[in-house]
Parts: structure tokens; C-alpha cells; sequence
């Protein structure tokens, strides 16, 4: 009898390629990832039916086409416990259409570009079975909600490669560090049109639209656009503090900012300078208090500019 394989046992290793689709050597010393709720959909395509003809009832034999690998997962959102040092999730982000920028013994900023994005080789043991990503590229939302872990959603389409049986590296995971539970002292700030709001939650998606183009002479994962989305839901205020009708209605561009942690190196502080916001569909009954949802929708302003995330 052949033993089970135990669900619990998996490994998450991703890394930046320097030439797309090719393993760049992934060590689970280097590039272990702390995930949690991993899914993945190891041989997403098509079965394209032959449709011969034949001299008998019966079914038509299929051929499995257009082979990608998807991938879901989230990370806990923290810095890395040194300001200007990238978080151990920054390689995701890079995966995700953002560019890095680091300033050192300060902070790491993270915003959206739109040529020259970068890929990953992403490998996922579940037992010892090996799954392995190349070429790929994704999709994000950030989830920031009270009393609650905040997080990053993460999913990515990778080139397919048929899964293997190899030994599951040892993973070191010390780069991640212990997350912040979303609260008013660990959530100090977070503002629309420059009011302070009181926050139940608070989510970041950036609307990715990731095509695998799997055509002859070339195969690749690529971001072929995006359009962020921001959802919020606030404790209702007085129309004469803050009046979302209005902006709505006007199609005023405002800016919305939100800060997670306190203790320098594990600073979080999104911005989304040029928002619209959509109109407010009603209110919610939680604990007796009115709450009103808003979907925002980010804007470019000069282009590459609908959101930053710093940590500092």
C-alpha cells in the first residue's frame, strides 16, 4: 500500500525571473513564501472534441489545449521589520504589474507601471508532488478589516508544467513577520477627501486582467490592462462632514489614504490620490450603527499613479 499524502504538507517557493519562463533556481532557503488558503488549479485549458465521425452511438475522444496552471493564495500584511528593507512579499507584487522602489534605511514603495513587467517561477509542493508556475503573472487585493489579520489575496497564471514527484525543500520562513490585528491603535488612519472616517473594512483590488497568449513561435502570461477598485465600508457621519452624494454626483476627484501599524519597519500606508466615487448604494445595520459602503474607483493622473503602497 502506498501511504497517504497529508493535505497539511506544502510548500510555497516563488521567485523573479531574469529571462521569461525560464527557472531562475528556487531555494526554500531564499524564497519560501507564509501563505495560507492555497488553492490551484493545476491544468486549467480547454478539451477540444474530434468530432469524428463513426459508425456507432458513442463519445468523441478529446485533446486537452491551451495548458495554463492558476494559483491562489494569501499572505499576512507586514513590513519586514526594517524600514527601506522590502517586505518578503515585495517579489509578488513585482508579479503583479508594480514596480519597487527602495530607498534605503527609509522605505519601499510599490506602484502600478504598465511596460516592462516582471514574471515568476512560482513552485508549490503538496506532498511530494511538485507544481511549478513559469512565466507567470497576477492579480492582488489587499484586505484590511477590523479585528481582523490584514492580508493580500494573491492569484497567478503560470505557463503549465506537468507535475513531478520531487522532495519538498525546507522552507525558512523568518523574513515574513507576525502581522498587526486592524484596530484604532494599529490602524491609526484612514481618510477620504481628507475626513477621518471611522473604518469596518477597507479593500484594494487591482483588477488585473491577466490573458494567457499561447500561440505557435511563442507562449507567454501576460497583463494586458487594469482598473483598480476601492471598497470601504465607514460608520455614517453628518452630510456637513463628509457628503459622499456630492462627490459622486460632481464626479470630484478625491484622494483616499489609509495607515496600518506604528513601530517603524512595519508601516503600511496606502494612498489612492485620485478617486471617483461611485455612487453610494444605501446603508448597513451593524451593532445599531448606520454604515455605508463606497466602492471608489481609482484614477490615473499622470499615468501609473492610481495607488502607492509604502512601507516605512
Amino acid at each position: 500500500m502506498v501511504d497517504p499524502v497529508f493535505f497539511r504538507l506544502k510548500v510555497l517557493l516563488a521567485k523573479l525571473e531574469s529571462s521569461y519562463g525560464v527557472d531562475p533556481t528556487l531555494t526554500g532557503a531564499a524564497n519560501a513564501i507564509l501563505a495560507k488558503d492555497v488553492t490551484i488549479r493545476p491544468m486549467e485549458g480547454q478539451d477540444v472534441s474530434r468530432d469524428l465521425i463513426q459508425h456507432y452511438l458513442g463519445g468523441q475522444a478529446t485533446i486537452p489545449t491551451g495548458l495554463h496552471t492558476i494559483i491562489e493564495f494569501s499572505t499576512e500584511l507586514a513590513g519586514s521589520g526594517a524600514a527601506g528593507s522590502a517586505p518578503a512579499w515585495g517579489p509578488l507584487l513585482r508579479g503583479c504589474g508594480c514596480a519597487e522602489v527602495i530607498s534605503t534605511g527609509v522605505s519601499v514603495a510599490y506602484s502600478p507601471i504598465s511596460e516592462a513587467m516582471e514574471s515568476l517561477t512560482i513552485k508549490f509542493w503538496l506532498g511530494g508532488t511538485l507544481h511549478a508556475l513559469k512565466g507567470a503573472r497576477g492579480d492582488a487585493t489587499l484586505s484590511i478589516d477590523a479585528q481582523g489579520v490584514p492580508a493580500i489575496r494573491w492569484t497567478f497564471t503560470g505557463l503549465w508544467v506537468a507535475p513531478t514527484d520531487v522532495a519538498r525543500p525546507t522552507p525558512s520562513l523568518t523574513a515574513f513577520k507576525k502581522p498587526l490585528v486592524a484596530s484604532a491603535a494599529n490602524t491609526p488612519s484612514f481618510t477620504i477627501d481628507a475626513v477621518p472616517l471611522v473604518l469596518r473594512s477597507w479593500s484594494l483590488k487591482f483588477g488585473n486582467k491577466v490573458e494567457p497568449r499561447l500561440l505557435m513561435g511563442q507562449e507567454s502570461i501576460l497583463i494586458t490592462d487594469r482598473a483598480e477598485t476601492l471598497d470601504v465600508v465607514v460608520e455614517v457621519t453628518p452630510l456637513s462632514v463628509f457628503d459622499p452624494h456630492v462627490l459622486a454626483n460632481a464626479q470630484t476627484l478625491t484622494s483616499s489614504t489609509i495607515v496600518h501599524g506604528v513601530a517603524a519597519g512595519n508601516i503600511v500606508t496606502v494612498s489612492t490620490p485620485a478617486c471617483q466615487v461611485r455612487r453610494p448604494t444605501g446603508y448597513q445595520n451593524n451593532q445599531g450603527v448606520a454604515e455605508r459602503p463606497l466602492t471608489l474607483t481609482p484614477l490615473p493622473a499622470s499615468g501609473n499613479d492610481q495607488f502607492s503602497i509604502t512601507l516605512t
